[in-house]
C-alpha cells in the first residue's frame, strides 16, 4: 500500500471517529453544550484538559523551536507546565464552586457589573481568535503534506470536521471526541520518538535518549550536537544566548497566560464536584508531561538527523548534492515548508547560519555563496519519521497525530467564544428573555460563525503556530489572569477597578504586541533576542505579559481605593467562594 493511502486511511479512521462520538455525544441542552452537564469524571476531564491544552503548538511547533534555538526555548516547556500548577492551586477548585458556565459570567457577577463582563467577553475573544490561527496554521501544514493538498484546502477540511462535531456536541461531544484525541496525539508521538531514540542512542525513552551516548559518534548526544552546529556558525544547542531577565518574563508569561487562558478554565466546570477540579488539573498535568518530557528529545533528534542527512562524512566541507537529496525533502518541497536555492552553482546544498560573522572565512574557503536550505520550524515533528526512514504507518499516524491536537484545541476555542457570544452577550445583554432553546441555536449559530472567521484567519496566518499562541498568553496574562485572581482573593476590588484594569492590560497589551509584530517573527531565530533599540527597557512582545498584568493589577487596585467598597452581598460571595463549606464548624467559629 503506497504512503498516500495509508495516510488517507489512518486520517480517515480518527475523522470518522471524532464524527461518531459527535452524534453519540450530541448537547441537547445549554448545560450540555456549555459544560457537559458538569458530569464528567476527573481522569477523563484531565485527559480532554491535556487534549485541549496540547494544541498545534504543543505538538507541532514547539518541538520545532526547540530545534532551532536550542535550550532558549525551553521557556515554553518550563511556563506552559508551570502554568498548570497555578490554575490547579489558584484558580480552577474556586471557580468550579462558583458554579457558572463561562469566565466572564465569573467576572460580571463577582464585579457586579455588565462593563466588567463586556470587557471580560471582548478580551476572551481576542485572546481566543489569536490562539486559534496557530490551530487552524498547524492543521493546514499537516494537511499539505500528508493529504497532499494545499494548506487552503485542508484548511477547509479541518474547519468542516470541527464544525460536524462541535456544533453538534457542544462541550459534551467535545469532551468526549478530546479524550479519543488524546489517545491519537500521544500515541502519534511517541512511537516516532521511540523508534528514533532508539536509532540515534539505543535508548528506548526519549527523555532519557536526550543524555544518553550517541551511538556512531561514541560522545553524548548533546555533545555531538553541539560540536554539529557550532561547526556550521550556530550558536551551541546547550546554552542561552539572549537576556535571563527576559528569559524569566517570557516564561512568566507562559504560566500566568496559562492560568488565565479561557478555554481551559472552562474545562473546570464541567466536573461533578470542587474537588474533581483540583483532581482534573493534577490528571491533566499527568498526561501532558507525557508529550513535554519528550519534546526536547524530539527537536534535538531531528535538529542532528537534518544535518546529519546533508552533511554525511560528518564534516561541513562536503554537503549532499541537491540531486542525492532524500525522499522526505522532496516530499516536503512540494508543500513550499521546505527550500533550497543553489546560490553558488555546485550543485550541492549547503546549510550553514551565513549571519555567523566568526564562520565566514570558513563558508569563502568553502567557496559558499550563503544558505541554500531553509524549512519551517513547524514541520520538523510531522517530518521525523521520514527523515528516521520510519514504516509508513508511523508516518500515517503522526499524521493524524497532528491533525488531533490542533482541531482538538480548535474546538475548544471556539466553543470558549461562542459560549461567550451566546451566554454571555445575547443571554445576558441583548435579549436576556431568550428561551433555553434559543440561546442553544444561538451558541450553535456563534459556533459556526467563530469556524469561518478561524478559518479565514489561518489562510494569512502572522507566524509560526508557537509564535502565534505565544501572542494569545500574553493577552490573557494582562487581562483575564489578573482579574480571577482579584476576583477570588480580593474582597476591595470594585467593579470599576477590575473593569478599568482589564481594559489597561489590554489596550496597553496589545499596542504593544502590535507595534512590534514585524519584529516579532523572524524566522528561526529565539524570539527572546530581537531586540531593537526602541523596544521599551528592551522587552520583546513575547514576554510583555507580566508587565501588562502589572499594569492591570495597579490601576484596579488604585481605581478600587479611590471609590466605595463593594457591596456587603458581593464579599459575601467572595468569602464563602474561599473558605470550604463547614470550616467554620470545624475550627469552632
Amino acid at each position: 500500500m503506497d504512503q498516500y493511502t495509508l495516510n488517507l486511511l489512518v486520517v480517515g479512521a480518527s475523522f470518522a471517529l471524532y464524527i461518531g462520538i459527535a452524534i453519540w455525544a450530541r448537547a441537547g441542552t445549554t448545560a450540555e453544550f456549555y459544560a457537559a452537564g458538569q458530569g464528567v469524571p476527573p481522569v477523563m476531564n484531565g485527559m480532554a484538559t491535556a487534549a485541549d491544552w496540547m494544541s498545534a503548538a504543543s505538538f507541532i511547533s514547539m518541538a520545532g523551536l526547540i530545534a532551532a534555538v536550542g535550550y532558549g526555548n525551553s521557556t515554553f516547556l518550563m511556563g506552559w507546565t508551570g502554568g498548570y500548577v497555578l490554575l490547579a492551586l489558584l484558580l480552577a477548585p474556586y471557580l468550579r464552586k462558583f458554579g457558572k458556565f463561562t469566565v466572564p459570567q465569573f467576572i460580571g457577577d463577582r464585579f457586579y457589573s455588565r462593563s466588567a463582563r463586556l470587557v471580560a467577553v471582548v478580551s476572551l475573544i481576542v485572546i481566543s481568535v489569536t490562539y486559534v490561527i496557530g490551530q487552524m496554521t498547524g492543521a493546514g501544514v499537516a494537511f499539505s503534506r500528508f493529504l497532499e493538498v494545499q494548506s487552503s484546502t485542508g484548511l477547509w477540511i479541518a474547519s468542516g470536521i470541527v464544525f460536524i462535531y462541535a456544533v453538534l456536541g457542544g462541550m459534551k461531544g467535545i469532551t468526549y471526541t478530546q479524550v479519543a484525541q488524546y489517545c491519537v496525539l500521544i500515541i502519534a508521538y511517541t512511537i516516532p520518538a521511540v523508534f528514533i531514540s532508539l536509532q540515534l542512542t539505543g535508548n528506548p525513552i526519549p527523555g532519557l535518549g536526550l543524555f544518553s551516548t550517541h551511538t556512531e559518534s561514541g560522545l553524548p548526544l548533546l555533545s555531538k550536537l553541539d560540536e554539529m552546529v557550532t561547526a556550521l556558525g550556530f550558536n551551541d544547542y546547550t546554552n542561552l544566548h539572549g537576556s535571563t531577565f527576559n528569559m524569566f518574563l517570557f516564561t512568566l508569561s507562559l504560566m500566568i497566560g496559562t492560568a488565565g487562558l479561557p478555554h481551559v478554565i472552562i474545562r473546570f466546570f464541567t466536573v461533578p464536584k470542587v474537588a474533581d477540579a483540583r483532581w482534573s488539573a493534577g490528571w491533566a498535568l499527568v498526561f501532558i508531561a507525557l508529550l513535554y518530557l519528550t519534546a526536547p528529545a524530539v527537536g534535538a533528534m531531528a535538529r542532528l538527523n537534518i544535518i546529519d542527512t546533508i552533511y554525511k562524512d560528518g564534516t561541513n566541507s562536503a554537503p549532499v548534492l541537491y540531486e542525492e537529496r532524500p525522499n522526505w525533502m522532496k516530499n516536503w518541497e512540494v508543500t513550499g515548508l521546505l527550500k533550497y536555492e543553489d546560490k553558488n552553482g555546485d550543485g550541492r546544498i549547503q546549510y550553514y547560519n551565513d549571519k555567523s560573522e566568526g564562520f565566514k572565512a570558513t563558508a569563502e574557503a568553502n567557496g559558499w555563496a550563503g544558505n541554500e536550505f531553509t524549512f519551517n520550524n513547524d514541520i520538523l515533528v510531522l517530518a521525523n519519521p521520514e527523515i528516521a526512514n520510519l514504516p509508513g504507518w508511523v508516518i500515517a499516524l503522526i499524521a493524524a497525530g497532528g491533525l488531533a491536537a490542533a482541531l482538538s484545541t480548535a474546538a475548544g476555542l471556539l466553543l470558549a467564544i461562542s459560549s461567550a457570544i451566546s451566554h454571555d452577550l445575547i443571554k445576558d445583554t441583548l435579549n436576556p428573555n431568550i428561551s433555553e432553546k434559543g440561546e442553544l441555536l444561538a451558541a450553535r449559530i456563534s459556533m459556526a460563525g467563530a469556524i469561518l472567521v478561524a478559518t479565514f484567519l489561518g489562510l494569512n496566518p502572522p507566524g509560526f503556530a508557537a509564535q502565534t499562541v505565544a501572542l494569545a498568553f500574553g493577552l490573557a496574562a494582562a487581562t483575564i489572569f489578573p482579574a480571577l485572581m482579584m476576583g477570588i482573593f480580593s474582597k476591595r476590588i470594585n467593579s470599576t477597578g477590575a473593569t478599568l484594569g482589564m481594559l489597561t492590560g489590554l489596550v496597553v497589551t496589545c499596542v504593544y504586541l502590535f507595534t512590534y509584530l514585524g519584529w516579532f517573527f523572524i524566522p528561526g531565530t529565539n524570539m527572546l533576542d530581537n531586540v531593537p533599540a526602541n523596544y521599551l527597557f528592551g522587552v520583546p512582545p513575547a514576554a510583555f505579559g507580566p508587565i501588562g498584568a502589572l499594569l492591570n493589577f495597579a490601576v484596579a487596585y488604585i481605581v478600587s481605593s479611590m471609590t466605595a467598597a463593594p457591596p456587603k452581598e458581593v464579599q459575601d460571595l467572595v468569602e464563602s467562594i474561599r473558605v470550604p463549606k463547614g470550616a467554620g464548624a470545624a475550627t469552632g467559629h
